[in-house]
């Protein structure tokens, strides 16, 4: 890699939530990220997520890491006090939550459907994402940029992803409004749809290899997408490269949106 690459996100803070596992998108996003030199911090949701968080955070040279219960207005105001005594100020977070029972992710849309299934996916999935940037926004800098993950379900009915598919809808427009809201402080903020990845959250997914199998089979790219292509196209959305996209939705799947067979 060429010295000016690996310093485009140089003196930037990036603030990281969704990390699970090493096979975690967020966690692929981090690590590019670190690679082309920002500094990062963590958030972690519960004490069994804790004690992962803070070991990948480590090996990402971070010791940043706070708890942040997204469903919790407290939490949130909370998680950003602790950050402020080290960051006044960052430039940026990767929004990489979303969350429903693995028993809304097998069978008919509305055989499965549950009001309260409904808000809650609609909750951590999409308000999170307006949730954090409200309480952050007088935090960021001068061209920040605010990067969320989706997925195609959103616009395409995709087999078993059922209100995952609506809460991801909503996110999307959740772009938009955010992008409306932070432009006049030059704030950038988009989403990257990413194509099925192997994760512990996308295996819940009934039929989950299937899709991923079509998806693959009928992109222009046949080869499956991984979380580093993620990250990559991230590292391209936080950094002043992309200073003129807002409000969009980038489609990283290899094609298989456009592509007539999808």
């Amino acid at each position: 890699m060429k010295n000016y690459q690996k310093k485009i996100l140089l003196g930037k803070k990036i603030l990281i939530t969704g990390v699970l596992n090493k096979f975690s998108i967020a966690y692929g996003i981090a690590k590019k990220i670190h690679e082309y030199g920002a500094e990062l911090a963590f958030s972690y949701y519960s004490e069994k997520n804790k004690k992962k968080v803070i070991e990948l955070a480590k090996f990402l040279n971070s010791d940043i890491v706070f708890f942040c219960n997204v469903k919790k207005d407290n939490s949130i105001k909370n998680f950003f006090l602790n950050l402020k005594k080290i960051w006044k100020k960052f430039d940026g977070i990767v929004h990489s939550i979303a969350y429903v029972s693995k028993k809304q992710l097998d069978g008919d849309f509305l055989d499965v459907l549950t009001r309260k299934e409904f808000i809650l996916s609609h909750e951590i999935s999409s308000y999170s994402f307006s949730a954090l940037a409200k309480e952050s926004k007088n935090m960021l800098n001068d061209s920040s940029s605010l990067v969320t993950i989706s997925y195609i379900g959103s616009t395409k009915v995709i087999p078993n992803y059922n209100v995952m598919g609506l809460a991801k809808a909503s996110l999307e427009s959740n772009v938009r409004y955010i992008a409306s809201s932070l432009g006049k402080k030059n704030i950038r903020v988009n989403a990257v749809s990413s194509g099925p990845i192997k994760t512990v959250s996308s295996y819940g997914i009934k039929g989950f290899k299937k899709i991923m199998n079509n998806s693959i089979k009928n992109s222009f790219i046949k080869k499956p997408i991984s979380i580093l292509n993620i990250g990559n196209s991230v590292v391209f959305l936080c950094s002043e490269l992309s200073i003129g996209i807002t409000g969009q939705v980038i489609y990283v799947d290899g094609g298989f949106n456009v592509s007539v067979m999808s």
